[in-house]
């Protein structure tokens, strides 16, 4: 910075205000610090500012399976929430166990994040979330949660779960099978909780061979749904409670030659973006990506500047997209 300001010919306060914006430089000399900037090649120690300013500005994100196109687009929306307040997102992908979890968690507190997002793991609550409490680092939980006592953010799934199957009800189905996903994720259970809640609301039983563990695979749930839907007695209805095992399911459902609706009506949580693109329709249940992610990004930043409420809970909306696979005319179109 000295070099750049003796080039220049001002003060290397100058030349910091210029870097950073903090008081207004006349146009002139701003372009002769600017000119210094690019002879020198000069760069901010960006470590050394945020030792001495006690925060550097970015923020971790332990999020699993970023090729699950949901996961993708809600680490878009957390990262630009952030981006706009200045901060910098740094990624890890936990694959859904809780070692790599707790690998990723470890090596995002060791780079000083001001505060980290977690999209818990199965075993989470035991193995890394309190570690990260007992830092005292910020955190917020986004998409799935468990009862630790800081600020969560995710979908409605109990409800949209259970509407996708009073829906297939009342069209008549009465065996309608549901794929649900990953054990000890409290999104799988809240979903499959609203599967079972629909069925008891008509005096209906779960039947366990019509439950499909898919592991939130879709090499799993096409493989499982291959074996149920080859059966004689086969189900009228399916119901995959995440998109990576929609897919799944949808192939399995083409590679017996099986049409849907006719041969077995489909619906599915969570609604691809390219949806229209699908012969029929899905019907889905769309969760609000935008909101859940610019959310967490607020929660998390009033945390790090500092505010101490009670831990929020809280839950956005789901919209259920009626479209054609469930049998029913296609409404969106």
């Amino acid at each position: 910075m000295g070099d750049v300001a003796r080039i220049a010919g001002v003060s290397a306060s100058t030349v910091s205000h210029v870097l950073n914006g903090t008081r207004k430089v006349d146009s002139a000399t701003r372009l002769r610090v600017e000119a210094a900037i690019e002879q020198t090649g000069y760069r901010r120690n960006v470590v050394a500012r945020s030792l001495a300013a006690g925060r550097t500005h970015t923020v971790g994100l332990s999020i699993s399976a970023l090729t699950n196109p949901y996961f993708g687009s809600l680490v878009h929306a957390v990262e630009r929430a952030l981006s706009d307040a200045g901060f910098v997102l740094i990624l890890g992908d936990s694959h859904d166990d809780v070692e790599s979890e707790k690998r990723v968690t470890d090596s995002l507190l060791e780079r000083q994040v001001d505060g980290m997002i977690v999209a818990p793991a199965a075993g989470s609550e035991r193995v890394t979330l309190p570690k990260i409490t007992r830092t005292g680092t910020p955190l917020v939980l986004i998409d799935r949660g468990v009862d630790i006592g800081c600020d969560r953010v995710g979908p409605e799934n109990f409800s949209a779960s259970q509407s996708l199957t009073e829906h297939l009800l009342d069209l008549g189905h009465r065996r309608i099978a549901v794929v649900r996903g990953l054990a000890g994720i409290s999104s799988t259970t809240e979903r499959f909780d609203g599967y079972c809640a629909a069925l008891a609301s008509r005096g209906m039983a779960v039947d366990a061979d019509l439950v499909i563990d898919g592991h939130s695979s879709t090499d799993v749930a096409e493989r499982e749904v291959r074996l149920l839907m080859s059966a004689r007695d086969r189900p009228t209805a399916l119901i995959s409670l995440n998109n990576s095992m929609t897919i799944g399911t949808l192939k399995a459902v083409r590679a017996l030659g099986l049409s849907i609706p006719a041969d077995v009506a489909f619906s599915c949580f969570d609604d691809f973006e390219w949806s229209d693109l699908f012969e029929p329709r899905l019907t889905a249940a769309a969760q609000d990506v935008e909101t859940i992610g610019a959310t967490a990004a607020d929660l998390l930043l009033r945390r790090i500047h500092g505010h101490d409420a009670a831990p929020q809970q809280i839950r956005v909306p789901t919209t259920i997209h009626h479209r054609n696979s469930c049998g029913c005319p296609d409404a969106n179109r």
